[in-house]
């Protein structure tokens, strides 16, 4: 805003402004005195040009973003949280609230409740870190730290799921800019959507009106990796707007208005496709390449647009690292765009290069 506020053009300025019947010639006293005053002026104008900048949110980051937004539409950071899942425990003994259980790498998890064991049971457990740390794969936790009686082996048979890490600030952002470009209020479509991002791990919701009758809204929602949302976030989300879609008003939704929470469907992207690799590349290395850029591409257009592109799909994996062409692609056996239904998430599924 200020950018052409420099010394220099502030001195010039100020030169222009002293009658030329004195003498403003460099290293006599109004040319020194006005080149002082030029230096100390130019600080002044970066310090407004600074606080210009916070009252644009797209300059914002961290806490300075998470105090804009709170203080002018009452929003705020959703947390990390803590992941969750279900040991099998092997012994005869008793499991107690907080006994700790961690992977090999000394990720911890805790006990959430208290249970009895006899030869072999199933215990619930939760990260004592919270963020995507915790989400560790099937088979993982299997070492107890403090020697609990009785008990003589443990093991994750499914992978932990729901750590989600603090909400960025693009999120954050995002949420602002519906509050203020489509104002929720009295109930509205888009105060379902604000309601349903206001819980941790959630990463988008839509909201169908009536979809049930009248006096209805159900909501869709995918989480924060814009994949199928867990049992456990779509109870977190439907006990925040509407417990049991009751329409009691006991939740943030208004009275009369059933609300019913749901996950996303996964439509499930199948690929295959001939590769030329550049050399240097395996195909394994090339594979894991091309599946992390389509789960990115997925992530993009995720409840974003109604089908995949079979053109862009293509483009990802030519831009892949290690694919220097590719031919014979098919996406889920057709040559052609993917339908996405309204409450469908794609998500991917096997690439095969063949």
């Amino acid at each position: 805003m200020y950018e052409d506020k420099t010394v220099e053009n502030i001195h010039k300025e100020l030169l222009d402004d002293i009658d030329d019947s004195y003498d403003k010639t460099e290293g006599y006293l109004i040319y020194d005195t006005l080149k002082s005053i030029a230096i100390e002026e130019e600080g002044i104008y970066k310090e407004i040009s600074n606080v210009s900048d916070k009252l644009d949110v797209d300059n914002l980051k961290n806490e300075e973003l998470a105090n804009f937004v709170e203080q002018r539409k009452g929003i705020t950071r959703n947390q990390a949280t803590h992941a969750i899942g279900q040991l099998t425990v092997t012994g005869n003994g008793t499991v107690t609230i907080g006994d700790l259980f961690q992977t090999e790498s000394s990720i911890q998890f805790e006990a959430t409740e208290t249970k009895a064991i006899i030869d072999t049971g199933t215990v619930n457990i939760q990260c004592i870190q919270a963020g995507s740390i915790g989400n560790v794969p099937a088979n993982r936790i299997t070492g107890i730290p403090v020697t609990i009686t009785g008990i003589i082996a443990v093991d994750n048979t499914a992978a932990t799921y729901d750590g989600f890490d603090e909400e960025s600030d693009d999120s954050l952002r995002e949420r602002y800019y519906i509050a203020v470009r489509t104002p929720p209020t009295s109930g509205n479509k888009y105060h379902y959507l604000l309601w349903s991002k206001e819980i941790s791990g959630v990463g988008d919701a839509k909201v169908f009106p009536l979809e049930r009758g009248d006096n209805t809204v159900e909501v869709i929602i995918i989480d924060v990796n814009k994949q199928p949302a867990s049992t456990e976030l779509v109870a977190s989300v439907q006990d925040y707007i509407d417990p049991n879609s009751s329409g009691l008003g006991e939740g943030e939704a208004p009275i009369g208005a059933k609300c019913y929470v749901e996950s996303a469907v996964s439509l499930e992207i199948n690929i295959n496709v001939s590769i030329t690799k550049l050399s240097g590349y395996t195909d394994d290395a090339v594979k894991s390449n091309i599946e992390k850029d389509v789960e990115n591409y997925l992530k993009a257009i995720a409840f974003e647009s109604d089908f995949l592109s079979y053109a862009k799909l293509g483009s990802v994996i030519l831009d892949s690292e290690g694919v220097e062409d590719y031919s014979n692609l098919t996406i889920n056996s057709v040559t052609s765009n993917i339908p996405i239904g309204s409450k469908e998430v794609a998500t991917l599924g096997v690439v095969t290069l063949v």
